[in-house]
């Protein structure tokens, strides 16, 4: 059987949306609850390979989901170019300390991705589970994303440091956005080599640049991590988060999916980018009983392009989510006739 996830991603026919849901491994299940608590901590749990085939294919035991993700975390490559982090249990991930111009132009591309086959090794795991139809997912994190992290050391609200630098050190971030392209290209075409039939590169913190600034810093790095994968013939999907005004911007880049969040039109993104298009409920609306939820959702997807489309939220679903509510959108979308 075809893969309904992977023909929508090329707007191909399809005979309902596919849907799949961000973060759909995670804590608003019990089971992988469970599961965090045997791994004894998230860093194991992703670098386990049965533990985290087995996040990832747990969300597809309870829901009828046309794709699964590779259970992971966008820092984990960072490790194979001498970054070194942890994962506490609260605040998000932390660096030792944030990275000065020095030390992130000291940084280089790994020889090789052997340290990340634990994630390869999850990804041929995961796929020998799945029915053929269902997509298997591998992902990153945009070199801009990646560079916050980095130059603030951990999960910042405003991400001041690599803003600062963005406009007082253009030239040197450049090119240490363009040095994380190409590896995450790199290491999304290791995914694929494991598995992966499409990939998503997850900007989650774009909104935070001027059309101007992302034009002319962010672009270039994600031209660089596209077309490593150009080759490889496998969808692309580009995540913006808060990305209103960078859908113009984007819309050159050879990426096949631009996925948006709710405050993005879903009409308007496949307007001004010609590309198909993934999202956008938003995650907080999850928090209303089944009736509702369903409502909204056919109220997304009433707005969505008849061909090219993706469902999915519009970032990544919270922990306190009943799980009621998300059968209710996922049986919303599987309605469409």
């Amino acid at each position: 059987m075809t893969s309904r996830f992977l023909a929508a991603c090329r707007k191909e026919q399809v005979d309902r949306p596919p849907v799949w849901i961000m973060r759909q491994a995670g804590r608003y299940l019990p089971e992988y609850r469970a599961l965090r608590e045997r791994a004894g901590n998230f860093l194991a749990l992703c670098t386990t390979p049965e533990l985290a085939a087995e996040a990832t294919l747990q969300p597809l035991r309870r829901f009828p989901l046309d794709a699964a993700i590779v259970f992971s975390d966008i820092l984990l490559p960072l490790s194979a170019l001498g970054v070194a982090f942890s994962f506490p249990d609260n605040g998000g991930p932390k660096l030792a300390s944030p990275l000065s111009r020095d030390s992130w132009q000291a940084l280089a591309p790994p020889a090789s991705w052997e340290a990340m086959e634990p994630v390869a090794e999850a990804l041929r795991l995961v796929r020998q589970e799945l029915a053929p139809e269902v997509a298997l997912i591998g992902f990153c994190g945009a070199p801009w994303t990646l560079a916050c992290y980095l130059l603030s050391g951990g999960h910042d609200a405003d991400w001041s440091r690599a803003r600062q630098a963005a406009y007082r050190e253009g030239e040197a971030l450049l090119e240490l956005l363009l040095l994380l392209g190409r590896a995450m290209g790199d290491y999304l075409a290791f995914q694929v080599a494991a598995g992966a039939q499409a990939v998503q590169v997850f900007d989650s913190w774009a909104g935070v640049l001027p059309a101007e600034l992302y034009r002319e810093l962010a672009v270039p790095a994600l031209a660089a991590l596209a077309s490593c994968l150009e080759p490889l013939g496998v969808p692309r999907i580009l995540y913006l988060g808060q990305g209103s005004h960078l859908l113009a911007e984007v819309a050159e880049l050879p990426f096949e999916v631009v996925s948006v969040d709710w405050r993005t039109s879903l009409a308007e993104a496949a307007a001004i980018t010609g590309k198909a298009v993934q999202g956008n409920l938003d995650p907080a609306a999850l928090a209303a009983d089944p009736p509702t939820v369903r409502q909204r959702t056919k109220r997304m997807l009433a707005q969505a392009p008849p061909r090219g489309y993706i469902a999915n939220l519009g970032h990544g679903i919270w922990p306190d989510t009943p799980l009621e509510a998300v059968e209710a959108f996922v049986a919303a979308v599987q309605e469409v006739p």
